[in-house]
């Protein structure tokens, strides 16, 4: 219920995820989880691939855009890494199962990646 209040109130909230600091993040819209890391983009891309492997299967990955696009419990994933400056790498996550935001999805992928990339999950 708090999550559908903060969401109707402002369209935009910040959201812990996970208990970690690294993992924090805020939805950015109905479907998305978005956050920042100071690791290495190309450590987070191969995190992205790993866990993303685990969790689904990847349809489509362009590695120079720095997009994954994926198919996790039934919902389409997308997940974009961005190098933002040279300390700062954004990640964001999008799911939408059968036309509908599946944030749930979004917010496991994302956690789990973050989680890999501060070393909480080998």
């Amino acid at each position: 219920m708090l999550l559908t209040f903060s969401i109707s109130s402002s369209g935009c909230f910040y959201l812990v995820l996970g208990g970690v600091a690294a993992a924090g993040g805020y939805a950015v819209s109905a479907d998305t989880i978005q956050g920042e890391t100071d690791k290495d983009a190309r450590e987070v891309w191969n995190s992205a691939v790993d866990i993303i492997s685990i969790l689904g299967i990847i349809t489509a990955q362009n590695r120079g855009l720095g997009k994954i696009a994926a198919v996790v419990n039934g919902a389409k994933v997308t997940v974009n890494v961005l190098t933002v400056t040279q300390s700062v790498v954004q990640l964001k996550v999008k799911a939408r199962k059968a036309f509908f935001p599946s944030i749930a999805n979004a917010q496991t992928v994302y956690v789990k990646i973050m989680n890999r990339v501060s070393g909480s999950e080998r």
